[in-house]
């Protein structure tokens, strides 16, 4: 029996579905109850460990991602959101909006962020420059000859071995 698919669109409907990310949309700046974060860190289940952007307070906390937002906003380390603060508990918070980096950069433009919020396109990484950074020299020609005067490395002895000798079942 074939499956029913009641206007949802079809069996691959979810495929194509984020189309229209390019859309422009309109900027939600914060209220009462609410403040402006960056990502330090993602948790699991659905919580991230945030820091508010506030100049005076600029204080961590754990956020929670509301259902709303689960598996349709991927939220990454270094981007900027939104918190809607609880009122019963005071270092928890949930994130209602998560801006793009050119919402963020029109919120240091409009002053809602402080300038030295850095914001960058790259995904997942950290914004701090060098944070986790990995440096790699150039090898010089001398430095390979200095490996070479290590004696205190226990070198392979030069005689008979094991392999050359062929193998009797019953000395196993």
């Amino acid at each position: 029996m074939p499956k029913v698919y009641h206007e949802q669109g079809g069996k691959n409907r979810r495929r194509g579905k984020n189309e229209a990310d390019n859309e422009k949309r309109e900027l939600i700046f914060k209220e009462d109850g609410q403040e402006y974060a960056r990502v330090l860190k993602m948790l699991g289940n659905g919580r991230v460990r945030v820091k508010c952007l506030d100049v005076e307070n600029g204080k961590e906390l754990i956020a929670h991602i509301r259902g709303k937002m689960r598996k349709k906003v991927w939220i990454n380390q270094g981007d900027v959101i939104l918190l809607s603060l609880r009122d019963f508990q005071p270092d928890v918070a949930d994130v209602i909006q998560k801006y793009t980096a050119d919402e963020a950069r029109s919120l240091v433009a409009y002053g809602e962020l402080p300038e030295f919020v850095k914001i960058t396109d790259d995904i997942g990484g950290p914004s701090e420059e060098g944070a986790d950074a990995i440096e790699f020299g150039e090898i010089d020609e001398d430095d390979e000859d200095s490996d070479s005067d290590d004696s205190d490395i226990p070198q392979p002895a030069r005689g008979k071995s094991r392999r050359d000798q062929p193998l009797d079942i019953d000395d196993i």
